[in-house]
């Protein structure tokens, strides 16, 4: 049985999906610390991660909750950040809209992860199929994994600051972030989001400055007459 298991999924998919998960749980570990250090009941890391079940949302919210900010702040936060799931849902969710459980599963499962390795397979829904279910499968075994030792790691540490734990938010959203920045659209918008929120901090709530440095985003719209002409 689990060699029928391993020949339908595939050597590759399986090795990079257990490559990326030890990732994962390095970062639900972080969160979970994180979110345990600064006194969230271990109940609510656990609801948050289970029914909010995105990591760069659930960094950033806590980040806000952590400066003071309101309770819409927050969830405005989550609810901005994870508008990248429409186009996400749009691409692949042919794959799982077939019964009112899966369409369930399917939309918790709509990750970064699971809708690129999903694309990648090209036109093979079969395998399109296979690659999402088996990195959502990963993802969420890493998350819950993760979240639990961090849970425990941050109980046990009194004074995370003097790790250097209370760094680790901000840096693992820097790492996340590092990468699109090569773009010019996009360090132009980072940049220009940074200087507002800088510039509204003193005069502003804890939290409302990272929303408004949305503003920023303007710069990120694709310019189709530039792109049309250069191609």
């Amino acid at each position: 049985m689990a060699f029928r298991i391993w020949e339908t999924i595939g050597r590759d998919l399986l090795r990079d999906t257990a490559a990326y998960s030890v990732g994962i749980a390095v970062a639900g570990a972080a969160f979970a610390a994180i979110a345990t250090a600064q006194g969230l009941p271990w109940w609510i890391t656990w609801a948050m991660s289970l029914f909010v079940y995105a990591g760069t949302a659930q960094f950033a919210a806590l980040g806000v909750a952590a400066a003071g900010g309101s309770g819409l702040a927050v969830v405005a936060t989550g609810l901005i950040l994870n508008l990248r799931h429409i186009p996400y849902g749009l691409a692949v969710g042919h794959l799982y809209w077939d019964r009112w459980w899966t369409r369930i599963l399917g939309t918790q499962n709509l990750l970064d992860t699971t809708t690129a390795f999903a694309l990648a397979e090209g036109d093979d829904q079969r395998r399109a199929k296979i690659a999402y279910w088996t990195t959502g499968t990963g993802n969420a075994v890493a998350w819950v994994v993760g979240n639990f030792a961090g849970m425990f790691i941050g109980g046990w540490i009194a004074e995370p600051e003097r790790l250097g734990l209370d760094a680790a938010l901000p840096a693992i959203i820097l790492a996340l972030v590092i990468p699109s920045l090569k773009d010019r659209r996009t360090l132009l918008a980072a940049a220009t989001g940074a200087v507002i929120a800088l510039a509204a901090s003193p005069f502003l709530p804890p939290g409302m400055p990272v929303l408004l440095a949305l503003v920023g985003l303007v710069f990120a719209r694709p310019k189709r007459g530039r792109e049309e002409a250069a191609t």
